[in-house]
Parts: C-alpha cells; structure tokens; sequence
C-alpha cells in the first residue's frame, strides 16, 4: 500500500465523524459532502508527516471549510427569506439508517440547527465543535484567529442562544408517535378542538417554501391548528417518518415528495413544527425509504 492509498484509508475511517461536523456547522448535507471532499483534497495535497493526531487536523480542516462556506453564504445573502428549514434527515419508521447515525448522534433535531441558523459564523464553530464535539478552545481560537477566551466567550453566546431558543423534545419516541397521530387524525377528520388539544399554547410553525413555494412563520396553537385544517384540504398522501430520529411526516402528491415535516413534541405537546416544501431541495432528498 502506497502512501496515497493509506491516507484515502485513514481518512474514510474519519468521514463519518467529518460529515457530523460539517452537517452541524452549515445545515446542508450537500455542503457538508462538498466541505468533507474539500478536506480530501487538502489532506491528498499535503505534507502530513509531522501530523500526530490525524482526525484532529481534519477536523479542523473541515471546520474552516464550512466557515468560510458560512460567511460566504452570509455575504450573498442567497437565501433572502426570513424562513429557512436546515436540510432534514429522513429515515423510514423501522429505525435510522447507519450511515446517518453518526449524523444525528447527540439528538440533533430539525429545531436545533433551526436555532443554529441563527448564531454568527463564529459562534456557530465555537459552539458545535466545543460543546458537541469537545474540541479544546486553544484549537478553536486558532480557527477562528482569536483569543481562547474570546472562543469561548462566542461558545457561550451559542449556548445561551440554543439554551433559550431550542426546545428539547421528549425523549420516548412510541409518545411522540401518540402525539403526531392524533394530531393527524384530528387534521383528517377536520377536528379543530382535537387539533388545539395537541398542540402547546405557544407553538411554532415554521414552513420554507423557498422561491417557488410559500414560506411562512406563525405561533399560537389556535393559528397553527387553522393552518393545520387548510392544508387537510389539499390532497397529500401522508407517510409516517422518523426526521433527524423523531417523529415526523413526508407527505406527497400526485406520487412525488411534496413536504418534510419535522414535529418537536415536549411534555406530550407539539412545541414546533418545522416544514420543508420547497419544490428543489425536497427533490433533492433521499427519500426512497418513504416509497409511494
């Protein structure tokens, strides 16, 4: 085995762990894929002799990849939308696919990258490769090119933010399932009061449409059970599915994927609701799991 062929070795042994990161940082599995390649490419280019701990250096390549994609992304301002829905992770109800377990270890639900979406690019590093990957502040200053207490002064801000923005879900999957079929029975059978019932009092729908579809942001169980009636009226097929590893819905129509719904149920309620309809990017997912 030659040099080249031992490091593509080594470094598929780290391409699961590389794609979590880079899918925490950016939202996207398809930027993650093109960050993970880009460190391919650095690390096929590099002079890695004096490197002692391999996966930490990928790690960091990767990091700054998906750094630079951030503020790139931040700077074209190509998503001019107030609502934006990460890309979803989509598994049949029978369990999660391997390949997507090292993705959403730690519970990463839809309404946590939701809320990550939110953090500056350098909160967003600081945050997801300290607290969720235990990567030394003295690392991440080096990244970032700051301090290590400034690093860990934007980890902090991340914290708070996700800490004040992100529910976490109830942890029984059979009782999310309770909650989500009732929810839609009393969608189908055109049950308002059932609907209110499900839902907490201060629930949020967050629906991405993107350009070619409808977008929109409402709170308030009384609202989202109106939304919830109309689009009862329109004929989708429903199909139970597990969405970054709860408890979710991929609807289509006419045969094709319409809708991801991710559902974030607490304490026996619906407390989020986080809907991808947007025409491109639901063609683009991976749902042959769903069937028609």
């Amino acid at each position: 085995m030659d040099q080249q062929e031992w490091l593509a070795q080594r470094f598929e042994e780290h391409r699961p762990h590389l794609r979590a990161v880079a899918y925490r940082m950016l939202g996207s599995v398809s930027e993650a894929d093109d960050a993970v390649q880009d460190a391919w490419i650095r690390l096929s280019r590099s002079d890695t002799s004096e490197v002692q701990n391999l996966g930490a250096w990928l790690t960091t390549v990767v990091a700054r990849v998906a750094l630079n994609m951030l503020r790139s992304r931040k700077a074209r301002r190509e998503q001019p939308l107030d609502v934006h829905v990460p890309d979803p992770i989509v598994d049949s109800t029978d369990g999660t696919n391997p390949e997507h377990e090292a993705l959403l270890a730690d519970s990463v639900g839809l309404a946590l990258l939701v809320v990550l979406e939110t953090l500056t690019p350098p909160e967003r590093l600081a945050f997801v490769l300290h607290d969720m990957f235990a990567v030394p502040f003295d690392e991440i200053a080096t990244i970032l090119e700051r301090s290590p207490d400034a690093a860990r002064q934007l980890a902090s801000r991340g914290r708070r933010r996700v800490r004040g923005s992100a529910p976490v879900p109830d942890a029984d999957l059979s009782a999310q399932w309770q909650v989500v079929e009732a929810f839609l029975a009393a969608a189908r059978d055109g049950d308002f009061a059932g609907l209110v019932a499900v839902l907490d009092p201060d629930v949020v729908l967050r629906a991405d449409g993107g350009l070619e579809g409808i977008s929109s942001y409402v709170e308030g169980a009384e609202t989202v059970a109106s939304q919830a009636m109309m689009w009862s009226r329109v004929d989708l097929t429903i199909h139970r599915a597990l969405i970054n590893g709860a408890a979710g819905v991929v609807s289509m129509r006419d045969g094709q994927p319409f809708s991801v719904v991710a559902v974030t149920v607490r304490g026996g309620r619906i407390v989020e609701m986080d809907i991808l309809s947007d025409p491109e990017r639901v063609r683009q997912l991976d749902l042959a799991v769903i069937g028609e």
